[in-house]
């Protein structure tokens, strides 16, 4: 990826630039993708997928980029039915808040026992602006290295949600 491709001031472009991510912050990359543990989520497996260089719509991607995304969001479902125990994840794309207009999707795991006010839409009230509810973040890097591993297509044992 050629640094014209990212934004500067941009904070998934700066996340992208970085080096050496840790895990929560490279849970798969590809040419055109790459998957994080959302910073400030509640819950458990919060994913984020963004896309490897600038864009703002869907319009701006390339065609292989699109092409990749099906694919991707299928096998990292599977991982988090695996690593998380979910019935089943969701998909959303707004990319609307200010200093996060670079395109992103956000891949929830929904819980068997979600309750009925987390679920759907409401799935946003596992994600804060309070700092203290964050998921810690060893445990965003353990989830993360436990979904590499299913990525990869090997066994792994279940974990718990908190």
């Amino acid at each position: 990826m050629h640094n014209d491709d990212l934004l500067r001031g941009c904070f998934s472009c700066d996340q992208q630039a970085t080096d050496s991510p840790p895990p929560r912050d490279a849970i798969s990359e590809t040419r055109y993708w790459r998957v994080a543990h959302a910073f400030n989520s509640t819950l458990p497996g919060w994913l984020v997928v963004l896309p490897t260089r600038h864009v703002t719509s869907f319009t701006q991607l390339a065609a292989a980029a699109a092409d990749e995304l099906g694919g991707l969001v299928l096998r990292l479902s599977a991982a988090l039915e695996t690593v998380t125990g979910c019935e089943k994840t969701y998909l959303m794309q707004f990319s609307e808040a200010e200093g996060f207009a670079h395109l992103h999707l956000h891949l929830v795991p929904r819980m068997p026992d979600q309750p009925e006010e987390a679920r759907g839409p409401q799935v946003f009230a596992h994600l804060s602006d309070d700092e203290s509810r964050w998921l810690p973040t060893p445990e965003r890097d353990r989830l993360a290295l436990a979904l590499r591993t299913a990525l990869d297509g090997r066994p792994r044992e279940l974990v718990s949600p908190r």
